[in-house]
């Protein structure tokens, strides 16, 4: 039996709080997105969550693999539920306008997903997942620069800290743990970034309208 010092048993219990954190986070992000949606306030692409709900618990299984440990729960949580909102996105048709671009985003993220399970390094699992959820934005970005004001921007915020703590939580630092979190967080900064840019300049128009 290994023995470990007080130094590790203290990191380890700092990384489980970490994880417990981002899990809230997680969980504070989903629970009035999900009622939004019951609201009829936000309307998400049925598309973008269906790819990212199969990504994410994927990601979550590949990061266990690599030994990233405590650190990859909250993924595993968030996984769980994005594929409930995909299912609820769909019974509520939240967003029924579905373009031909969608279609497009929507065949090529799929088509690639099942090439995840052919690669014996979970490395490559995560870098092919990555960029299959950074696909899934496609569909949600369109919706989003159209309609800026049907999208959350507390949500999106809340995940890119919830990514951040992720990363700081991980038993083991590698680039197979640390790029999903890392990626999705810059992606939803930009969002974030697009639909507050997106807001303003549809209050210009509307101030100048008047």
């Amino acid at each position: 039996m290994v023995a470990v010092s007080e130094e590790e048993k203290g990191v380890m219990f700092y990384k489980e709080i970490l994880s417990g954190v981002a899990i809230v986070l997680t969980l504070m992000a989903f629970v009035p997105y999900i009622r939004a949606i019951l609201g009829g306030t936000v309307k998400p692409h049925v598309f973008s969550w269906v790819i990212w709900g199969a990504t994410t618990f994927l990601a979550f299984l590949a990061q266990l693999e690599d030994k990233g440990g405590v650190g990859a729960w909250p993924i595993g949580v968030s996984g769980s539920i994005t594929i409930f909102i995909a299912f609820l996105a769909y019974l509520k048709r939240a967003d029924v306008t579905i373009t031909k671009t969608d279609w497009l985003f929507f065949v090529a993220a799929l088509s690639s997903l099942p090439l995840w399970y052919f690669t014996s390094d979970p490395l490559w699992a995560v870098v092919l997942l990555t960029t299959v959820d950074v696909i899934g934005f496609g569909p949600t970005i369109r919706k989003a620069y159209h309609f800026p004001y049907s999208e959350s921007l507390l949500f999106f915020g809340l995940f890119t800290v919830r990514n951040l703590l992720v990363m700081m939580a991980f038993e083991n630092y590698s680039v197979t743990t640390l790029l999903f979190p890392a990626v999705i967080a810059v992606v939803c900064m930009l969002l974030m970034g697009m639909v507050a840019y997106r807001r303003r300049v549809l209050a210009a128009q509307g101030m100048g309208a008047v």
